[in-house]
Formats: structure tokens, C-alpha cells, sequence
């Protein structure tokens, strides 16, 4: 996984940026035998565990019996489809191996949305206070060490807590603590012999997520600031579910049966599958694990993925989960270019170069320096393309490259003119130049195509051109922002249109946090390992969520996984800190399908209003999508005796579900009408009033129109119909705002003529 992710430690990459592209990936013929948690599936489970265990011995990897039945085994095929045959198994499946998808962030958060992080309930509700909230991380572990997970000032560890700390050779009882509560590692797939983080990710997005404040925290002297999670005061639970090669799905099966075992409040997976994987989610391991951790009333916030801006790129799309995209925060990583007339363009990225100030260095446009092969044309030598350049040209210039030609990465771009000589780099693309990523100390500028073309023109009318690369400056209230993320995986949802995902956006975009201060990914040479590393993706921007989650959960112990969601969704912003609309990396505003409902802020911890999504609601969109009444009742442990499906049960069905947006697909009727309920969770009697949000061609009406509400009377529900005269887009957007003289309660809607 070092190797993974020293790649992610460039902007040049094709995982870009932060989170490995999910493969669905089998191996070693192990499949998952999932049972749901019927009680009467117990005798079927233990019945297959000892005829398998007989006939084959050391066959079974995992035995899932706390939360939910089932287990991994090694299989033939048919095997599998036998077992598949047995009372009481819901799915037989491959075990699919997925893949791993902030000191100025919490900062910028808190300033644009303009609220507090402090509750005004009182003092010891501080987002720093210890609390008896748990976060579980599941991703590659954790470096113990790091000074974000200390214990000081932490009281004793919560009585609810059942976890463990697991020992090995290189971590024992003595590194968890008050603070980092407990540790698990999980071995299947290889690899994994302990719960120490030997990739960084796991402690990145662990620090993010609720990592102490540490103080004058940076990148080697980048992005310095007071370094801190989301909720500093939230206990730490890791489990350790990737290795190198990847995140098997067994593992986090695993996780998955004994976090919720262990006692956490929220579980936090910055990882997942390809674009397109499922739709079944009986066997999508991270579907079926969320689902059982929400009926026992834990918050699951998985990423997005790293597969945009293609449409429909978006993952972890179960409506029991919220699902997080990236955005930019406030602080740009800038890279001046000194041209020999002077002239001073501004790129992008993170270089610790040393060359002179003054542009004494010769510019080589890519075309110049083509190499006598015929197997390459002029085309490829201005994209840089690996042996298309000639050594002797390339030698001590500084090389300007441009990035049309995408058969070849960025980075195996860099490589070339690097291993050809090249003293420095000059690289046009508007996706490098939004997002920094590190080249350690060979000097690499990124720019936009626009200035790109300034460069271009330069070089080509100067008989000498002549340039320089300085190093990476730290700039912060730089506008606008947030933006969408390039990369952040958009809606709308492969497995079902009729549920809005992502759910949020948040920072993603060149976070700070902790790194193990042993691994040498962003270590430079001659100089000590760094505490805290950069990185980008939308395994960022869960974190974030997470940590938000957290301390929801500790302000309202009492609130329901979706209670936490609809705060979080409906608080939402979608304008930037130039106080114009949430935009995109092309400069177009951003759609529900970029970010859901908006960017998080820093403090939803009063939403007004709540969507309560109860588990009868995640059954009935069970049935709307095809699964049987008995199936159904052999996942869920919750299930009422008397349980049915709607007789007329079809996707058309899924969007009545009391979700905070709305989706509708394939709207062919003149007319369709949704329902949904809120909940005042103000003590106060209060009224709110509907304001609607309509694109040309469709028609949006509310009724009521008006919401009150008394001590009595906490949950009302309200009805939306949405009428068109066949002129509508193929994808409208709008919303639905209840608001008071307190609270602004926003729900975004798509209505879709597909």
C-alpha cells in the first residue's frame, strides 16, 4: 500500500488523489455467505459452520455472529452455488476487494458558515470537551503515536465501550488509551499483522475526523495553523480492514460485526467499490454491514469516490449511509513562474525546489525538444509523452508540457523528463492546477490552460526563453471556495435514481493531517519524517462528516442515525465565501448531483426541523426495488411479524420515502405527488412557512403551505406535487425550504424525465 500511495503523494497519478480507484477484484476463492439476522437463520448458520468445518479444514476466514450471521470461507464454485440453495442464506458472493477512496479546513468551515463551533448551550459542550462519543474508523490502521490521538484530558473510558486493543510485534495494549479506545486488525487478503497504520490514510482521515488540537502543525512549513478534527473530544476506535492488497470485503464484513458489537456512535469508511457495482445490495459488502449498524442506531458516513466528474460516477449510493463529496477549502498552494520578460504567472501545487528566483533557467516547450523516432509525431513530444523527447535537448531545462494527450498519467510524464535530465517541470492542466498534490523537492508548476497558453506564446516568440520555479507558497482566504472537487464521483445514484446521492459535500481538497512519522511517502530528503501529510479525495471529505456526526451525537444522544443525517443536510450552504452559488472546477454551478444538499458547516447542531427515516422506511425501499417480503425478513432483525410489501411496490414508490431531498426518475405523468413528515425538535410552539425553489417547465405546489406546531403536536407532514406540461429538462433541480424567524430548513429535489 506504500507504493499505492507514495503515487498519491503526486498530483501525477491515475489514482488521483488520495483515494485508489476501486477494483472489483476477486481472489483466492474465497466467497461471503451472508444470512441477514433473522434469529431463526442462528440454527441454519451453525448447522453450514460445522458441516464446512468438517469437510474442509481451515476453510472459514470470519464467522459475523454478533450483529448479523454469516460467514468467509474458501469455496469452490460449487460450493458457493450450494450453499446459495441452503435455508436461511440471503447471498453467496465473491469476496470483492475495494479500494481506499485539516487545520484550515475546521477553519474555513467555521468562518463561511458563520456559526460558532461552540454550542450556546454551555461551555463543557465545546467541540474539544471529552465525550463519551465513539468515531470507528475503518481503513489501514493508525499510528498511535501522533500527538492528535493523546489522551490528555480525557476522562475514563466509556462504560458502553466492549472493544479491545489487539496486540503485535509492533503494537501493544499500552498504545491505545483514553483517547484511542481500541484497535483491530483483520488478516484476510495478507498482508495485515497488525493494527498500525504503515500507509498513512488511516491515520489521516482518523486525525480529520476527531484528531487534539495540535498546535503550529504543518507540511514541512506549508499549510501551518492549529491542526485539529472535527470533533476533537470523540474517542477513536480503528479497525484495520486494508492492506496492500486493497480492502477485502470480508474484512470489513468483520469490522462491520464488531464495531457495532464494540459500542460505536459513528463509523466513518473512506473507501468502496467501481462505479456501477451493484445494484444488489446483498452484496455489496459495505451496503449490508451499514445496514445493520443503522438499525442498532449508528451513524455510517462513507466517500463518495474519486471517479468524477463523470455522471452516475457516485458510490456508496444505500440510503441507510450518507455519502460524502469534496470540495475546496479557502487556501491555495501557490507555485510562481518567472518568466525572462518578467512576467509572473501563478500556478499550483507543492514543491520544495531551490532554484534562483530570477529566471536564469532555460524554458523548453515539450515540441522543441522532440526526439529523431518516427514511431512518435509533434503531438507527443508537446504532451511529454515517455520516449518521444529527446535526452540531449531536455538535459538542464526547465520543460513546459501540456496534458491532451491522456494515454500516458501525469505522472509517468514527470518521470520521463525527470529521468531525461529536466531541472524542473511546467505543467498545463486544469484538474493539476485545482488540486495540489506534492513533488517533493524537483520543482513542478501547474497551470491552467489559459495561462498555459501565455506560457506557450512566450516561449515560442523568444529566441532564448528563460524561466524559474519558486517554492510552494501557503495562501488562504483565496476565492472562490468552496468548489466542487474534479474529481468528487456525481450523481445521479447507478442503483436507483429515485434517491438523491451524494447526500453533502465537504473539504477534500489539500487536507493537512496527521502521518506516521515513520514512513518516507512525504518525507524530503535530508530532513526529518513529517507529522502531518497533504492529501486530497473524497476519503478527506468523509472524515470531516464524521467528525460533525460526532458531535451531533453528543449535543442529542437521544437522536436516530437520520435525524443526524437531516441535520446535516438541510443546514446545509450552497454559496461560496464570495457570496455567490457554489460552483464547480469548469466554473458552472454545482448541481445536487455535485454535492446533494450543499457544503456541511461547522455547527448543525440546531437544525429546527428533522427528517426522521425509520427502518420500516429502508424495508419498504427493499420492496420498491425487488427484494421478497421473505428475504427482507431475514436481513432485518427489526422487522414486524406482519410485515408486507405494498401490492403495488415499484421504484416510482422509492421517492416517498422520508428522505431530506427528493429524486424522481423516468417522471412521464403530467402529475406525481410525494409525501414527507418533519419534526420540531424545538420546545417551542412555532409555525413555519414553505418557500419553493421551481426550474422553468415544472410546477412545484406545497400543501399545507404553512406548518404549526405545538408541545402536542411535534411531527407534521406535508404533501408536493409536481406538475409539468412535457417541456422538462432531463435533470431539474430545485428545493423546498420550510423556514422561521430562527431556522431555514432546505431540501433539495431532481426530477428527472428518464
Amino acid at each position: 500500500m506504500k507504493g499505492l500511495y507514495f503515487c498519491c503523494s503526486l498530483l501525477f497519478v491515475t489514482c488521483l488523489l488520495g483515494d485508489i480507484k476501486a477494483d472489483e477484484a476477486y481472489n483466492d476463492g474465497v466467497y461471503i455467505v451472508y444470512m441477514g439476522s433473522a434469529a431463526a437463520s442462528r440454527d441454519n448458520h451453525n448447522i453450514l459452520l460445522t458441516s464446512l468445518e468438517e469437510r474442509k479444514s481451515n476453510a472459514v476466514l470470519h464467522n459475523y455472529q454478533n450483529s448479523f450471521l454469516g460467514f468467509a470461507a474458501h469455496l469452490t464454485k460449487t460450493e458457493a452455488d450450494d450453499i446459495a440453495q441452503r435455508p436461511g442464506v440471503v447471498s453467496v458472493f465473491p469476496d470483492p476487494v475495494l479500494q481506499l477512496h485539516t487545520t484550515r479546513s475546521w477553519d474555513f468551515l467555521k468562518y463561511h458558515s458563520g456559526v460558532e463551533i461552540v454550542s450556546s448551550h454551555s461551555a463543557k459542550h465545546s467541540i474539544s470537551a471529552a465525550s463519551d462519543t465513539i468515531i470507528g474508523i475503518m481503513d489501514t490502521g493508525i499510528w498511535p503515536e501522533s500527538e492528535s490521538f493523546s489522551d490528555e484530558g480525557f476522562g475514563p473510558i466509556p462504560s458502553k465501550w466492549k472493544g479491545t486493543c489487539m496486540k503485535s510485534d509492533d503494537f501493544t495494549a499500552a498504545n491505545c488509551n483514553r483517547k484511542l479506545i481500541g484497535a483491530r486488525y483483520y488478516t484476510a487478503g495478507g498482508g495485515m499483522s497488525s493494527p498500525r497504520d504503515h500507509n498513512g490514510h488511516g491515520t489521516h482521515t482518523a486525525s480529520t475526523a476527531a484528531g487534539n488540537t495540535v498546535h503550529n502543525a504543518s507540511y514541512y512549513g506549508l499549510a501551518i495553523g492549529s491542526a485539529k478534527g472535527g470533533f476533537p473530544g470523540s474517542r477513536i476506535a480503528s479497525y484495520r480492514v486494508c492492506g496492500p492488497r486493497g480492502c477485502k470485503g470480508s474484512n470489513i464484513l468483520a469490522a462491520f460485526d464488531d464495531a457495532i458489537e464494540d459500542g460505536v456512535d459513528v463509523l466513518s469508511l473512506s473507501l468502496g467499490a467501481s462505479p456501477g457495482y451493484g445494484p444488489n445490495f446483498q452484496r455489496d459488502p459495505i451496503a449490508i454491514g451499514s445496514f445493520h449498524a443503522t438499525e442498532k442506531g449508528i451513524t455510517v458516513i462513507c466517500s463518495a469516490g474519486n471517479d468524477g466528474p463523470l455522471k452516475g460516477s457516485v458510490v456508496n449510493v444505500a440510503p441507510w449511509m450518507l455519502t460524502v463529496a469534496a470540495s475546496s477549502i479557502d487556501r491555495d498552494f501557490q507555485v510562481d513562474i518567472v518568466l525572462g520578460d518578467n512576467t509572473v504567472i501563478k500556478g499550483g501545487g507543492i514543491n520544495f525546489g531551490e532554484l534562483q528566483k530570477s529566471p536564469a533557467y532555460p524554458l523548453l516547450y515539450g515540441i522543441t525538444a522532440k526526439g529523431n523516432s518516427t514511431i512518435y509525431d509533434e503531438g507527443d513530444a508537446r504532451n511529454c509523452i515517455p520516449r518521444a523527447l529527446d535526452r540531449e535537448k531536455v538535459k538542464g531545462n526547465i520543460i513546459l508540457c501540456e496534458n491532451e494527450q491522456k494515454l500516458y498519467t501525469a505522472k509517468q510524464k514527470l518521470s520521463g523528463v525527470k529521468r531525461l535530465g529536466a531541472i524542473g517541470m511546467v505543467f498545463i492542466s486544469d484538474n493539476a492546477r485545482s488540486v495540489a498534490s506534492s513533488t517533493g523537492l524537483f520543482p513542478v508548476a501547474a497551470v491552467s490552460r489559459k495561462d498555459g497558453k501565455k506560457i506557450i506564446s512566450y516561449a515560442k516568440k523568444e529566441r532564448n526563453p528563460m524561466a524559474t520555479i519558486l517554492p510552494t507558497v501557503s495562501v488562504t482566504e483565496y476565492k472562490p471556495a468552496p468548489v466542487v472537487a474534479y474529481f468528487s464521483s456525481r450523481g445521479p445514484s447507478y442503483a436507483t435514481k429515485d434517491i438523491l446521492k451524494p447526500d453533502v459535500a465537504a473539504p477534500g481538497v489539500a487536507i493537512l493531517a496527521s502521518w506516521p512519522s515513520q514512513d518516507s511517502v512525504g518525507k524530503l530528503a535530508g530532513k526529518n519524517p513529517p507529522h502531518f501529510y497533504i492529501l486530497s479525495g473524497t476519503s478527506m471529505a468523509c472524515p470531516h462528516v464524521s467528525g460533525l456526526a460526532a458531535m451531533i451525537k453528543s449535543q442529542n444522544p437521544n437522536w436516530s442515525s437520520s435525524a443526524i443525517r437531516s441535520a446535516l443536510m438541510t443546514t446545509a450552504t450552497q454559496t461560496n465565501n464570495m457570496k455567490t452559488p457554489i460552483t464547480t472546477t469548469t466554473g458552472s454551478i454545482a448541481t445536487p448531483y455535485d454535492f446533494g444538499a450543499g457544503e456541511v458547516i461547522s455547527s448543525p447542531l440546531q437544525p429546527g426541523l428533522i427528517y426522521e427515516t425509520e427502518t420500516i422506511d429502508y424495508l419498504h425501499f427493499l420492496c420498491n426495488i425487488g427484494y421478497k417480503v421473505d428475504t427482507i425478513k431475514q436481513i432485518s432483525s427489526t422487522v414486524p411479524s406482519d410485515f408486507t410489501c405494498p401490492s403495488n411496490a415499484s421504484h416510482h414508490l422509492i421517492s416517498n420515502m422520508n428522505y431530506p431531498s427528493i429524486a424522481i426518475s423516468k417522471f412521464k405523468d403530467k402529475e406525481i405527488k410525494v409525501t414527507r413528515r418533519v419534526t420540531n425538535v424545538e420546545d417551542d410552539e412555532t409555525s413555519y412557512i414553505v418557500s419553493v425553489e421551481a426550474p422553468n417547465g415544472l410546477d412545484v405546489k406545497v400543501t399545507p403551505e404553512k406548518l404549526e406546531f405545538s408541545k402536542e403536536n411535534k411531527k407534521l407532514s406535508y404533501e408536493v406535487v409536481f406538475r409539468s406540461d412535457g417541456g422538462l429538462e432531463t435533470d431539474s433541480f430545485g428545493a423546498i425550504t420550510w423556514s422561521n424567524d430562527k431556522y431555514r430548513v432546505r431540501s433539495p429535489f431532481v426530477v428527472r424525465s428518464m
